[in-house]
């Protein structure tokens, strides 16, 4: 496990390079975290250290937004907070996206654990009293 502490706003690009180093070859990125405590900052952070230049926050209503990486491809960024059950993921083609060999970032991932890969990389991220983000890698 690793673990990367962001004390300010200037450390995200920092976590975000820390944690591509740390996922490696694995392509499926599990965040878990509170409402509030950062996720979707962290993952544009890395979308744009993929060579992202715009992405476009988190597909709340969408599910899933997909972008073009010149340095790894498709990238997929999920945010399942609004699905009420596996089968609505089921539905939604959640598992064939997991699976497809893109890189699968995604937010409120306990909603679909059991359709996450073994090899998921999983992220933690809490607020400690001081207002730095502790981000654990596993």
């Amino acid at each position: 496990m690793k673990e990367v502490v962001v004390h300010s706003l200037d450390d995200i690009p920092f976590a975000a390079k820390e944690l591509l180093e740390t996922i490696g070859n694995r392509k499926v990125v599990a965040f878990y975290a509170e409402m509030g405590t950062g996720k979707t900052t962290l993952i544009m952070a890395v979308l744009r250290a993929m060579g992202i230049e715009s992405p476009g926050g988190s597909p709340t209503y969408s599910l899933v937004n997909t972008y073009d990486s010149p340095y790894y491809g498709e990238v997929m960024h999920f945010d399942v907070y609004r699905l009420n059950s596996l089968d609505e993921a089921l539905d939604a083609g959640v598992e064939e996206m997991l699976y497809s060999g893109a890189y699968c970032f995604v937010e409120w991932a306990e909603i679909i654990e059991p359709l996450l890969p073994e090899d998921a990389v999983k992220v933690s991220m809490q607020l400690n009293e001081g207002g730095e983000r502790v981000i654990q890698i596993s």
